[in-house]
């Protein structure tokens, strides 16, 4: 397969889960970044209450989303593969009207944890979202991506 290939699709054009059967197990890891995003009187609001809402917590409520979504990542995602999680860590900070959000996730595996750290930031954005909704929905989560991935046969670096 050359690098301008699609690896989840066959020569027909049908999906296909990559077979990872014959590559090595090696220490891998993945780190993505999301911010959510507020009007200024709504995070103000939120910072005055050091950002616990009727709900509870609302960073750690969204750590701990966020965590279970890295576990439960090859369930959401047709073709990513099951892995033995070796460690998950989700930040959440504020900063200039948002919550920044990093999840970093580790596996010695045969293959990566870039969704796994994806899926990480996107469910603490969405349960940061839910939490915060009855203040407004003028709330934007933005900027998810993937920071840096190394393991395997290509290291990335954003």
């Amino acid at each position: 397969m050359s690098k301008n290939e699609l690896s989840h699709i066959d020569a027909s054009g049908n999906v296909n889960m990559v077979d990872v059967s014959e590559k090595k197990s090696t220490a891998r890891e993945a780190i993505a970044s999301g911010r959510v995003e507020f009007p200024s009187e709504v995070f103000n609001t939120l910072a005055d209450q050091d950002f616990l809402g009727k709900k509870g917590s609302i960073i750690q409520t969204a750590i701990i989303a966020g965590v279970q979504a890295v576990k439960r990542t090859s369930e959401l995602i047709p073709l990513c593969h099951q892995i033995n999680l070796s460690k998950v860590h989700i930040e959440i900070e504020p900063a200039n009207n948002a919550l920044e959000i990093l999840c970093k996730v580790k596996c010695t595996e045969r293959t990566g944890v870039e969704m796994e750290a994806l899926t990480g930031v996107s469910i603490s954005a969405l349960t940061i979202y839910d939490m915060c909704k009855a203040l407004s929905h003028d709330i934007l989560i933005t900027n998810i991506e993937l920071k840096q991935k190394t393991g395997g046969k290509n290291d990335y670096r954003s």
